[in-house]
């Protein structure tokens, strides 16, 4: 009687690779198995993400920009998504804070804003038309102000990767609120090039606070949106920010998701 023995063969190899700036690959027999990327956002922070087909990868792609990367490091989480939490909280990430997805309706029958004006001495100039100086100068006041106070990190996300000292992209995604001397006060950001017109950012001078210039600048805004055909945008808020809670909740916005933003 023969015997015959049968050949284990080794698994192939696992092989973690840099393909550019901030972007790695896992490498199973030549074939991509998983990506990793790292996103320097305009406040400092890196954020970074891993996707891949299995455990294995994601544990070794997670590994590599541990090591190549300097910390602290951040990555955003969708609270449902307990497998993915999991996963960093192995590699030591815990949780930093919670911010709220917001679906925000843009009909005024519903939000309530079709007669929501402005203080009497302040203009509302339209998306599009602010002037890029002054809105510049109304960025670094409110990042400033924020900085001092709750701090940046407590802003919506920022995704996009931005040179040192650029905070201000593209100048005609705005509407800003303006005083009577030309000073703008308030500021709100959309973005349209997303499946769904995404508020980014909603903010207003500390002196000038508590006067419905946030409420105005949303009623502009979503009012437009509507007469455009739009019947909903996206808008994040600070789980911490009452005020911003409030007025989203006062007009009818629900919330759909809360994430995670974790870190090591």
């Amino acid at each position: 009687m023969t015997t015959h023995r049968t050949r284990r063969t080794a698994p192939p190899p696992l092989v973690v690779t840099r393909v550019a700036d901030h972007q790695w690959h896992a490498l199973e027999n030549d074939e991509v198995i998983g990506r990793g990327h790292a996103a320097h956002r305009p406040d400092g922070r890196v954020f970074i993400s891993v996707d891949a087909w299995h455990d294995t990868a994601f544990a070794a792609l997670a590994e590599t920009l541990l090591a190549d990367l300097p910390g602290p490091l951040h990555t955003v989480v969708d609270e449902n998504d307990t497998e993915l939490t999991s996963k960093w909280r192995e590699f030591g990430f815990t949780v930093g804070r919670a911010e709220w997805e917001y679906e925000v309706p843009t009909d005024p029958a519903v939000t309530g804003l079709g007669a929501a004006l402005p203080p009497a001495d302040v203009a509302v100039v339209p998306y599009g038309a602010a002037d890029e100086a002054r809105l510049r100068a109304l960025d670094r006041t409110i990042r400033d102000e924020v900085e001092a106070a709750a701090g940046w990190r407590t802003m919506p996300a920022e995704v996009r990767p931005l040179p040192p000292g650029v905070t201000v992209v593209d100048p005609t995604k705005y509407t800003v609120a303006e005083a009577p001397d030309g000073a703008y006060l308030g500021l709100l950001r959309l973005a349209t090039a997303t499946r769904r017109p995404r508020i980014g950012l909603l903010a207003v001078r500390t002196d000038a606070r508590r006067r419905g210039i946030a409420r105005a600048l949303l009623a502009d805004v979503l009012n437009t949106l509507h007469r455009c055909g739009a019947q909903a945008a996206s808008a994040e808020v600070d789980e911490a920010n009452e005020a911003a809670k409030a007025l989203f909740d006062g007009i009818g916005a629900r919330r759909v998701n809360r994430a995670l933003e974790l870190a090591r």
